[in-house]
């Protein structure tokens, strides 16, 4: 079935609304921003440690890391069977979560031993590492995406060389 606008409209809304919920939470005091190691730009206070920081990030974890992951797994599985019944494999399904596990993984890891631990013995620019691979999600999941899918890689190979691929015709006939 085809996706309508007025479901379009709002899941868009709820999303928006979603992230600035969880963006303006340490503006009002649940949780707090500061400056990231290298001073560049704004990131969770992982320094403070304390119940207030512990709270925020289990929860922005579980909403905004655990759900979502959920959600894509079940929701790829479900690709992957209609793949399956169909014969028809055109994108592998298990790649945008491995990116987003791959991309998100060491920053919430070093946000959850924050929780334990002092991460200030850890050296600024080793701290900006886990930071800056979250921060290149989009283009991972473009990549993911284009390279992923059998139209889109098509259509780049003939953007690039002028050239369109050719499928294999499959003999469908019983011998």
């Amino acid at each position: 079935s085809k996706l309508q606008w007025s479901t379009a409209i709002s899941m868009m809304v709820f999303a928006w609304l979603f992230a600035a919920f969880w963006s303006v939470m340490p503006l009002l005091g649940w949780g707090e921003y500061d400056y990231e190691p290298l001073r560049t730009c704004c990131t969770l206070d992982y320094s403070k440690g304390d119940r207030n920081y512990i709270t925020f990030l289990f929860a922005l974890s579980i909403f905004n890391f655990m759900i979502p992951g959920f959600i894509m797994l079940t929701s790829y599985q479900s690709i992957h069977q209609k793949f399956k019944k169909s014969g028809h494999y055109k994108f592998n399904t298990s790649l945008p979560l491995k990116a987003l596990v791959i991309c998100w993984g060491p920053y919430c890891l070093l946000c959850f031993y924050a929780a334990v631990e002092n991460v200030m013995f850890i050296s600024p620019k080793y701290r900006m590492i886990p930071a800056i691979i979250a921060k290149t999600v989009p283009t991972v999941d473009a990549f993911v995406y284009a390279l992923g899918n059998e139209n889109y890689r098509g259509g780049i190979w003939q953007f690039l060389t002028g050239q369109k691929i050719e499928k294999a015709e499959v003999d469908n006939k019983t011998k």
